[in-house]
């Protein structure tokens, strides 16, 4: 019934707005203001005429920053609406899951990109302002990319599994390819997610109309920009540095024999039709990683409704002694630690990397000497005495190769399962469009690409 009454009022009005007489240049005062109308219906959302201008001009600054000619007006606010949408759908489902970015997260994140810029997070405001960005606006665009990079992340990237085989397989074609990386540029014309084979005859013919364009010598980037469905198409469809193994295993074969400058032929997939573009090459030598790890081992004591705060610190300053004088560490620990897992083990934590412990343990492990007992101290766990066993210097290049290459094929999977998962979205959204060439706000072109992380 919400859903009905919902396009009910949306049709009404816009009816309404039909019928309202032409209104006349010279009838109107010079300090009219017009009201903002419906460009699009997204389930129970709109999108408005002034949310999609705003985003057409940043989109527009953004390109001729980067020098990329601009395609017409029409073919670019299909693009930008096209994304609009499919932010929206993932903030709807962001928002029925219950996620959401806190004003803390969103801080420092924007202390994060302030810092890798050369400034603080008190002067980004006017940095924003000499580009002409309101910042309560560029808040709030990184607070909608961050809940949707955590959506993916979420139902779409930590669903994927990667074998051991997988990463045998990954390696071996890593050691072939030398560590050659590719910097590539993509276009891609979207298929629904179950199409017909009138959807995949009209796609394949404009991929091949795309094709004539670039053989015209059009860059690929402005066409990019003008023609794909691919969430890199604003950015001249530019993919960034993948080594082969990193790359959707369609586009390898491809990619491993094309020349620097070259376009690849039409390349099909589940989620469409792909085009490619090698820009350059370059190869990248393999690095020792060599990780200082340290042998620990600690009694942990929690505060509870019988025991205070400063119970659990005086109890811990008295085994602590009782240790000094000779007692066995171990043995205390099996006896009175409040960490099951390894009082079974006389508090043995075994060989840890950094990182691998809670930040305040490590600080507090990190300053003592091979034999000796800390203080008692604090952490989110509780109270804790730690003493150091031993440190060494381990060469984890293996495990850092493996534990890269299970990252690289997650990331690929998740690049092409992305645009499927996308496109479902899409699919099963209520969608209108309320624009001058709204036949072409095609309801099977999701904004999605494999690179949309």
């Amino acid at each position: 019934m919400q859903h009905k009454f919902f396009y009910t009022l949306v049709s009404v009005l816009l009816v309404l707005s039909a019928l309202a007489q032409p209104v006349r240049a010279a009838d109107v005062p010079q300090n009219a203001k017009f009201l903002d109308r419906i460009v699009a219906v997204v389930n129970k959302d709109v999108i408005l005429q002034s949310e999609l201008d705003a985003r057409l001009d940043r989109i527009k600054q953004q390109l001729a920053s980067q020098q990329t000619r601009l395609p017409p007006d029409n073919i670019l606010k299909k693009q930008v609406l096209q994304r609009l949408v499919m932010r929206k759908l993932q903030m709807q489902m962001a928002d029925r899951a219950g996620l959401h970015v806190s004003d803390d997260m969103l801080n420092q994140a924007l202390s994060n990109i302030a810092a890798r810029n050369g400034f603080t997070l008190a002067e980004f405001p006017d940095k924003l302002r000499e580009q002409g960005i309101d910042y309560a606006d560029y808040r709030e665009q990184l607070r909608t990319q961050m809940t949707t990079e955590y959506l993916q992340q979420l139902d779409v990237y930590r669903r994927l599994k990667v074998s051991d085989e997988e990463i045998d397989q990954y390696l071996a074609s890593e050691d072939a390819d030398n560590g050659t990386q590719y910097h590539l540029r993509h276009i891609l014309i979207a298929l629904p997610s179950e199409p017909t084979p009138k959807n995949i005859e009209t796609k394949r013919a404009r991929a091949e109309q795309i094709m004539g364009i670039l053989k015209g010598k059009t860059s690929f980037a402005e066409t990019a920009v003008a023609y794909s469905d691919g969430q890199q198409a604003l950015d001249g469809g530019d993919l960034g540095w993948r080594t082969l193994a990193q790359l959707p295993t369609l586009f390898t074969d491809v990619v491993s024999k094309m020349q620097p400058g070259e376009v690849s032929q039409i390349i099909r997939s589940p989620s469409g039709f792909h085009i490619i573009k090698l820009e350059d090459v370059r190869r990248k030598n393999q690095k020792k990683v060599i990780v200082k790890q340290t042998h620990a081992r600690h009694i942990l004591i929690k505060p509870n409704a019988v025991l205070s705060d400063q119970d659990a610190q005086a109890k811990l300053k008295k085994l602590r002694a009782k240790i000094e004088n000779g007692a066995d560490f171990a043995k205390v620990a099996k006896q009175e630690s409040d960490d099951a897992p390894s009082a079974a083990d006389g508090g043995d934590l075994g060989w840890t990397n950094p990182g691998d412990l809670d930040p305040e343990f490590e600080k507090v492990m990190d300053n003592l000497k091979p034999g000796e007992v800390s203080q008692p101290f604090k952490t989110r766990f509780g109270w804790h005495i730690v003493q150091v066993m031993g440190r060494r210097d381990k060469d984890m290049t293996e495990a850092a190769r493996r534990k890269k290459a299970a990252d690289a094929i997650r990331q690929r999977k998740f690049e092409e399962q992305l645009p499927i998962w996308m496109q479902g979205l899409w699919d099963k959204a209520y969608l209108e469009f309320y624009v001058d060439d709204a036949n072409d706000i095609r309801p099977d072109a999701p904004a999605a690409s494999p690179n949309a992380r």
